[in-house]
This record gives structure tokens, sequence and C-alpha cells, in this order.
């Protein structure tokens, strides 16, 4: 079989057969004929006529499309260059007693917009299912190491001592805040209704002879036969697309905790402390054998930027709808969706497969013991009078000059010996060797 057209890699190569289904042209129309039949429902029980039980029935038995009906449904567009009314011609073919009243009293934007309000919370259902998992794997691995003391880093340079399950829970924390505003923003979302073409009631007005009761009835039965609890109140033709703002900025947020998170793996696997699952046969170079490339995190990271760009497009899409609306296609919400399914597939991956390096760990420790133990010096000088200030500026003097040997001459930290040699200290000379092996008790730290 030979490959000719571009493909893209969200589907091809990464996506998950639910959220990539999710978005297809077979949902799609499906979803189409689902509120098709949900809008003959309600108006059947409010009372319009030629509405019988045999065609609700016909409609119920051919929500699913078949390759017959997509033939059809593309012959039909190609001659009158309409997709709904393509579709309306299409259902109407396998459902004839409902081909006078599909659609009845709609506009294009009641299946083309509400069917994207249900897809778009079905997808952000699968988020967070899958989202809570990767939370879930990520605590497991912050619990099982939450004594190991690790070095923490500000800057990239040593700093005082972290654990290396108290690390994890900075990337936990986000992901949670995450999982928290993608809930709100599910359960924030509305149906767009039953609304004409400017976003009014005229047509159904009319349809049920100025009974407004009646309308407001069959807006509040679809919403609820459609699977959401409320409609929202005002739209244009469509639904603002404020709310695409909304969903894609929840998403790209999550992309920019998933690029934090793959880019300290990539880091730390770089120090040999930590490093994401490598299978037997994975090769990570074709020219250097030895090669271990974090290529999962790596992957992570080029999506989630990937990720993140995409809210900017609907901020973009939103501010120029002008008045009831604008004809813009959004093919930024699947892709979203998509990518975001595929970064929380690879996070699972990589949580559940941690490889920790306890001894690479406790050597890079060792080798930074005597400058941080310096806060400590320095609080002892000042118990026996020093001057916090001086005493300050003394230990950065000799923590440069211990620095420069170590990294100019390769050789071992000898701050310690440097403080021991100098006057200024010897109120504490007594008390150095204690105050390192403080630090050297692991344990103590962690109390």
């Amino acid at each position: 079989m030979t490959k000719t057209k571009y493909e893209s890699p969200l589907t091809s190569r990464y996506g998950n057969s639910k959220i990539v289904g999710l978005f297809s042209p077979a949902k799609k129309f499906s979803t189409w004929r689902e509120l098709w039949l949900n809008l003959a429902i309600a108006e059947k029980e409010l009372g319009i006529a030629g509405i019988t039980d045999e065609s609700i029935e016909e409609m119920k038995a051919h929500l699913e499309l078949t390759p017959e009906d997509f033939k059809a449904a593309e012959e039909e567009e190609e001659k009158r260059r309409h997709d709904v009314m393509a579709h309306v011609h299409a259902f109407g073919l396998v459902a004839p007693k409902a081909a006078g009243i599909i659609h009845l009293g709609a506009t294009s934007c009641y299946v083309t917009d509400n069917g994207d309000l249900i897809i778009l919370k079905q997808g952000l259902n699968l988020l967070l299912e899958k989202l809570a998992v990767v939370i879930s794997r990520f605590s497991n691995f912050a619990k099982k190491y939450k004594d190991l003391p690790t070095l923490g880093f500000t800057h990239f340079q040593p700093a005082q001592l972290t654990t290396v399950g108290k690390r994890a829970t900075l990337w936990i924390q986000e992901l949670l805040w995450d999982l928290r505003n993608l809930t709100r923003t599910r359960d924030d979302l509305g149906l767009r209704g039953v609304k004409g073409t400017t976003g009014t009631q005229a047509s159904f007005l009319a349809l049920f002879e100025g009974d407004h009761d009646k309308v407001e009835a069959l807006d509040k039965r679809v919403t609820e036969l459609s699977g959401f609890s409320e409609a929202y109140p005002v739209t244009g033709q469509t639904y603002s697309r404020k709310i695409d703002v909304d969903i894609l900025n929840a998403i790209s947020s999550f992309g920019s905790t998933a690029h934090k998170i793959a880019t300290d793996l990539r880091l730390l696997a770089n120090l040999k402390e930590v490093e994401e699952p490598f299978e037997k046969d994975q090769i990570g170079s074709s020219a250097m054998a030895y090669k271990r490339n974090p290529m999962r995190c790596e992957r992570v990271c080029s999506l989630s930027r990937h990720l993140m760009v995409l809210a900017q497009d609907a901020l973009m899409t939103n501010s120029v709808q002008w008045f009831e609306r604008t004809l813009d296609d959004r093919i930024s919400l699947p892709e979203a969706f998509m990518t975001a399914d595929i970064v929380l597939t690879l996070l699972q991956n990589i949580s559940e497969g941690f490889v920790v390096y306890p001894k690479v760990i406790e050597r890079h420790i060792a080798q930074e013991l005597p400058f941080m133990a310096t806060e400590n010096i320095i609080m002892a000088m000042v118990k026996k009078g020093g001057d916090r200030q001086q005493c300050h500026e003394e230990i950065r003097i000799l923590s440069h000059e211990a620095a420069k040997q170590v990294k100019q001459e390769g050789k071992e930290n000898d701050l310690i010996d440097r403080i021991k040699k100098t006057e200024y200290f010897k109120p504490i000379y007594d008390e150095v060797i204690k105050l390192i092996n403080i630090f050297m008790n692991f344990k103590f730290f962690l109390k």
C-alpha cells in the first residue's frame, strides 16, 4: 500500500481511537440525527401535528450512518452546496415517514453548534478520565519516594535539599488545578438550544402560533434530551465563540503543566537521577549505541507547545465574529483534544515506569553538602556573637574559592577545610563537623 497523501500524526501515529472517533464524520453526523430526533420528540410532545410515532421510530432506527447514507449525502451536497440540507435529505431517504418534519423550525446551527457542544462535552469527559489516572500514578510515585532526599534546584543550580516525592507534588498540584479547570469548563457548558438564524426564536414562535410558553418548553425539553441541564439564554446564530476560548484556555493550561513536568524529567535524565521507561530493545541513537534519550518526555514537550498555542487561535476566532456570526472553521478544537489526549497517554506511560537511581542522587548530595551547610554555619556564628552580614560575606568569599577549585581544577569541595582555617570562624571550629553531620543524616532533614 503506497501512502501518497499527507497524514496528520495526531491521527495516524499517536491518536487514540476514542478521541479520534469523537471528532470523526460518523460521530458528527450521527449527532446531527440525534438532535433532529430530539427536536421531533419535543415538538410532538408539545402538540405539533404531523409528527407520528412511526416517524419517530424510523428516525431512532437510523441514527447511525451507513456507507450508503454518506454517499447519498455527498451526492446531494455536491448538487446543493449545503452540508446540513444534504444530510436532511439523506436522513429522509432512510426515514421517509419523518422526511417532511426533519429540521422543522430549525436553522443549520441547530445541528452544527449543538452538535459541537455535545461532542466537546464528551471530549472533556474523556480528558478528565485520563487526567485523573495520570494524577493517581504520579501520586503513587510521590508516596513511594517521599523520604528519598535529593538536591533541590533553583535556576537549575544546587539549592537546599528536598525529596524526590516532594518534587513530584509540585507536578501533582498543577495537574489537580488542571483537573479543576477542565471540570469547571465542562460543567459550565450549555447547549445552544432551539433558536433561529440570528439567535431569536421567531421561527419557533410562528410554529407554535405565538405561544411563548411552548417555545420555552421546547427549548428546555430539547436541552434535557441532549444531555444538558441548561441552554445559553443568549446566542447569535452560533453559540458565542468565547466558549471555545474557555475550553482551549483550560486545555492549553494543561499543556503548560505537561511541558514543565516533561522538562524537569529531561533535566533529571541528564543528571542520571531519574529516567523515563526504556524498553529492552529500544534504540536511542543510530550512531551512538549507548544513548538513552528521554524521547517520551521530548514528545510531551513538542506536543504541549503545539497545544499551548492553540488557545491563540480561539482568541482570534472569537475576536472576528461580526454581529450575529461569521463563518469560521475551528480546526483548533479537535486538534486540541487529540493533542491533549496523546500527552495524557504519554504522561501515564512515563509515570507508570519511572526509574530512580538513589546512589546517583546520594553522590550529588554529597558533592554539595558543604555549601548546603553554610546557612547553619552562619546561624551558629551569630549565636556566638558574630555579625550576620559579615559572616555571610566571609562564607560567600570562601564558597566561591572552593567552587573555583572544583570547577577549574577538578578537585574535591574543600569549603569546610577553608572555614576551619579561617580565623574569623574560630568560635565554631568545634561545631563545623557537627553541622555537616546533621546534613549527612538525611532523615534529620525530613523531620
